[in-house]
C-alpha cells in the first residue's frame, strides 16, 4: 500500500511540472533528470519540440525584421538612385541605356546585373557566367529575372508574366512600386514570410535537434557503460533531449542578437552540443553517485538490523534465563513448603504418642 502511495505522489508531482518548471530544472537541477527521463518518450518529445517552435518563432520574426529592412533599403534606393521603371503585358522596361551592375557588397541577394534592353542569349549567358563566379546573383531581364543561389546547382528562371498574373498584377510603375511597398498591403506580405519560415524553421530545428538528441544519448549510453550503470537507451535519450535546453537557449540568443548585429562566432555548433553533453555525463555520474550513497545506506541500514536482531537475540536469552531461575525459585519454594508441612505432620505423630502410653 505505501509503495502504491508513492509512485501515485511521484504521478502527481510530474502532473504539476509545467513546462519553464521543466526548463528550470533541465538548466539548474541536474539531480532531477532521471524523474524527467521516468515521464517518457511521449513527455520529452513534447517538451523539445515546444523549445524548439520557441526559437522557429525568433528565427521568423527574425526573418519579417530583415526583410522590412531589406524593403526599406530598397524604397530608399528605388526613390533616389534607381531610374524610372514601368511594367506592362509581363514586360519590364526601365529608363537606362546601360545595363546596371550592383555589387555583392551593396546587395543582399549577391551581384545583381539589370539590363531591360537585351534580348541577346550571348550576352545573358555572359551575365550568367558573371554571377555564377560569386556564388550567389541575380539577373533582372525585360521579361524574366534569373536567380542563381550556392546552394542549387545551376539556375532557376521566372517570368514576370506566369508570377504577377497569379496575384492579379497586370501593370505598375516605379512610384506604383514604391507606394505598395509602404502601404498596409504589406501586412499581408509579412504574415505570409513569417508562417512560412516559421513551418520551414520548426521542422528543420526539429530535426536537427533530434538528431543532435540520438548522437548524445549514443555518447550517453556508451558512458553508463563505463560508470557500470545499468539504463535503458529510452531513459538515456530522455535525459539526452532535457540536456540540449541550455544550448538551445543559447542559440536563441544568438540568433537574436545576429538579427540586429551579424557576427560569426567559431565553433558554435561544436558548443552548442558540448554543453549539452556536459550536462548529461553529470547527470548520469550524480545517478552513479546516488545510487553508491544509496547502496552504502543500505549496508549500514543491514548492519544496523543486524546488530537489532543480536541485541534482540540477546535480550529473549537473557529474558529466557531470567524466566528459568524465577521457575526453578518458584520450584524451590514450594518444595521447601511441601518439606516444612511434611516435618509438622511427622512433629505432631511424635507429639501425640506419650499422652496415649500414659493413659
Amino acid at each position: 500500500m505505501e509503495e502504491n502511495n508513492n509512485k501515485e505522489e511521484v504521478k502527481e508531482k510530474v502532473k504539476k511540472q509545467g513546462f519553464f518548471k521543466k526548463v528550470w530544472y533541465s538548466i539548474t537541477k541536474i539531480e532531477r533528470y532521471p524523474e524527467l527521463a521516468a515521464q517518457g518518450v511521449g513527455k520529452a518529445f513534447s517538451y523539445i519540440s515546444k523549445v524548439v517552435a520557441i526559437l522557429a518563432i525568433i528565427l521568423s520574426l527574425g526573418s519579417i525584421y530583415q526583410s522590412y529592412q531589406i524593403l526599406q533599403e530598397g524604397v530608399a534606393y528605388l526613390q533616389n538612385e534607381f531610374p524610372e521603371f514601368s511594367y506592362s503585358d509581363g514586360i519590364l522596361s526601365i529608363d537606362s541605356e546601360n545595363p546596371i551592375t550592383i555589387s555583392a557588397e551593396d546587395s543582399y541577394v549577391g551581384e545583381a546585373i539589370i539590363d531591360t534592353k537585351t534580348q541577346d542569349e550571348q550576352t545573358i549567358n555572359q551575365y550568367i557566367s558573371e554571377i555564377e563566379q560569386n556564388g550567389d546573383g541575380i539577373i533582372v531581364l525585360n521579361n524574366r529575372v534569373i536567380v542563381k543561389n550556392s546552394s542549387v546547382s545551376g539556375t532557376i528562371s521566372y517570368e514576370y508574366a506566369k508570377i504577377l498574373e497569379q496575384v492579379g498584377i497586370k501593370e505598375f510603375n516605379k512610384q506604383d512600386l514604391i507606394n505598395y511597398i509602404s502601404s498596409s498591403q504589406m501586412y499581408n506580405f509579412y504574415i505570409s514570410i513569417f508562417l512560412t519560415s516559421f513551418v520551414y524553421s520548426f521542422v528543420m530545428c526539429l530535426l536537427t535537434t533530434l538528431s543532435n538528441a540520438v548522437f548524445l544519448a549514443i555518447f550517453g549510453y556508451l558512458t553508463t557503460w563505463i560508470a557500470k550503470i545499468r539504463m535503458r537507451f529510452v531513459a538515456v535519450f530522455n535525459m539526452a533531449v532535457y540536456s540540449l535546453t541550455l544550448s538551445t537557449i543559447l542559440n536563441m540568443i544568438y540568433i537574436a542578437i545576429n538579427i540586429f548585429v551579424p557576427f560569426t562566432m567559431e565553433y558554435f555548433q561544436v558548443m552548442y552540443v558540448t554543453v549539452a553533453a556536459i550536462y548529461l555525463i553529470a547527470a548520469i555520474f550524480l545517478l552513479k553517485s546516488e545510487y553508491i550513497k544509496r547502496q552504502a545506506e543500505l549496508m549500514k541500514l543491514a548492519e544496523a538490523q543486524e546488530i537489532v536482531k543480536k541485541e534482540l537475540e540477546q535480550k529473549e536469552e537473557e529474558e529466557k534465563e531470567k524466566e528459568e531461575r524465577e521457575k526453578e525459585k518458584k520450584e524451590r519454594k514450594e518444595k521447601d513448603k511441601k518439606e516444612e508441612k511434611k516435618d509438622e505432620k511427622q512433629d505432631g505423630k511424635q507429639g501425640g504418642e506419650p499422652q496415649g502410653s500414659g493413659a
